[in-house]
């Protein structure tokens, strides 16, 4: 992993972003370790600075607890729970001396297309934290570790070959993985003293029968790589109706059942997440995340974010980043 910093256009610094670097003599877009190896290579200073990595972060633990960040949302892993973030979010670890566990490191472009698209790797707004139980927990743990052995056993095979294996064998993990849920009195949702949060995975993106649902999953990822895409530059559902073909009341309905809220707030919520990350993990005036996010001026984003938030962007960016 490399770390680097881009220089904001006013002068600040922007998040800090982490490229995916493969260890000397392993192949390029994977990367299998421990989160003792982990500790062992990375200065744990580092590790606790948010940053925005461009690969993802697949992991499990096996004995303590791990306290991790997502988002601006904070999470408490126990035992047997199951993490992923996905390339984009800004997150930082917690201290790894309190747990043990197992981590896996991906590049999307390392998987083929179909498993991609059949594991939704590029749903951002995904569960992030699950606890499997039962079959599904054997099944996810035997996937993971498959692969951690196959990555440490570079001998008997030519590196291309060993290579197919590692793929294929990341596939059967990631696919698993895309269809973690909590089940009932598992991982819990809510804020304790600290305010850590438990989160069960989100039942929404069930796989169920009957092609009126395939095909509102379908104009949804649609609708939601176009959001992505755009909402620096548009906030109107219209508008991205028209660009996809669809109605503006097709997109809300398929965004309602797939996400749980309508497509003007699904687009909100994503604009107000980007605001965050800016306001907090950079040194840009508020008038300049404004041109970012494509608003008129510095009084209308102040406007849109406190009517979401309920807080100005200056209170947002010092209660989270404490006193100077």
């Amino acid at each position: 992993m490399v770390k680097k910093r881009h220089a904001s256009e006013d002068g600040g610094e922007s998040i800090p972003a982490v490229a995916f670097t493969a260890p000397a003599g392993r192949p390029a877009g994977v990367e299998v370790l421990t989160l003792a190896e982990l500790r062992g290579r990375a200065d744990t200073c580092t590790l606790a600075v948010p940053h925005r990595p461009d690969f993802h972060h697949l992991f499990v633990v096996d004995r303590g607890r791990l306290r991790h960040t997502v988002d601006f949302r904070k999470y408490e892993l126990s035992v047997n729970d199951w993490m992923w973030v996905r390339p984009g979010q800004v997150h930082h670890f917690g201290d790894l001396s309190e747990a043990e566990g197992r981590l896996v490191l991906f590049e999307s472009g390392f998987l083929d297309p179909a498993t991609a698209a059949a594991a939704r790797l590029e749903d951002w707004f995904g569960p992030a934290v699950h606890h499997p139980e039962g079959v599904q927990a054997q099944a996810v743990d035997s996937a993971l570790r498959h692969l951690h052995q196959e990555f440490g056993a570079l001998r008997g095979l030519p590196l291309e070959l060993h290579i197919e294996v590692l793929r294929h064998l990341l596939a059967v993990l990631v696919l698993r993985a895309s269809r973690l849920s909590a089940p009932a009195g598992g991982a819990r949702e809510g804020g304790t003293q600290d305010g850590d949060v438990r989160e069960g995975g989100a039942q929404d993106g069930d796989v169920r029968d009957g092609d009126g649902v395939c095909e509102a999953g379908e104009t949804f990822l649609r609708f939601r790589d176009a959001v992505e895409r755009g909402f620096t530059r548009t906030r109107r559902v219209e508008d991205y109706a028209r660009a996809l073909g669809y109605s503006p009341r097709t997109l809300s309905r398929a965004t309602a059942a797939a996400a749980g809220v309508g497509a003007k707030e699904f687009i909100d919520r994503r604009v107000v997440l980007e605001a965050k990350r800016l306001l907090a993990h950079g040194d840009q005036t508020a008038a300049r995340i404004a041109v970012r996010l494509g608003f008129a001026d510095a009084a209308n984003f102040a406007k849109f974010f406190q009517h979401r938030t309920g807080s100005t962007p200056i209170s947002f960016r010092t209660e989270v980043r404490g006193p100077a």
